[in-house]
């Protein structure tokens, strides 16, 4: 009779595993998913990837881009051809508006994205970011007039 409350005790951890509803945690499972960490809104190049909803091409000449730099509230960047430089203020957390945008006056075959880029600068109120994504919003829009992306250099 011992023998047998032996062998009854030694499937106890069997039977106990069996019963188990849920799978157990493994370091796999806790991992599925890695986060991409929030870029921050100054020091990186955001490149433009949206427009008013329409994705941005890149153009021969570059690719369009936003930098803002801490110290000197400047902004600066690339239109798809022209450079611009102006800049910028954070009035409150999630505001963002920019000043007077100068730029340079090169001949380029297309301007559409170019012109559309700086109207959305320059009517851009708030911005949201979500990992290594930008978006800017002006006066109550429910969808972002520029979705940028962060690029980080070697």
């Amino acid at each position: 009779m011992l023998l047998s409350f032996r062998n009854a005790l030694s499937l106890l951890p069997l039977l106990l595993a069996a019963c188990q509803t849920t799978a157990p945690a493994t370091t796999e499972t806790a991992a599925q998913a890695p986060t991409t960490p929030t870029a921050p809104l100054r020091n990186t190049r955001w490149v433009l990837r949206t427009l008013n909803s329409q994705p941005v091409a890149v153009p021969g000449s570059g690719e369009a881009y936003l930098l803002l730099r801490t110290g000197e509230q400047q902004a600066e960047g690339n239109g798809g051809c022209n450079r611009f430089r102006g800049t910028f203020e954070q009035p409150a957390e999630g505001q963002l508006k920019f000043g007077p945008l100068m730029s340079t006056k090169m001949a380029c075959p297309d301007l559409q994205t170019e012109s559309g880029f700086m109207s959305a600068l320059q009517s851009a109120r708030t911005y949201q970011i979500s990992g290594d994504t930008l978006r800017l919003f002006g006066d109550a829009m429910a969808q972002p007039s520029a979705v940028f992306h962060a690029v980080y250099l070697r």
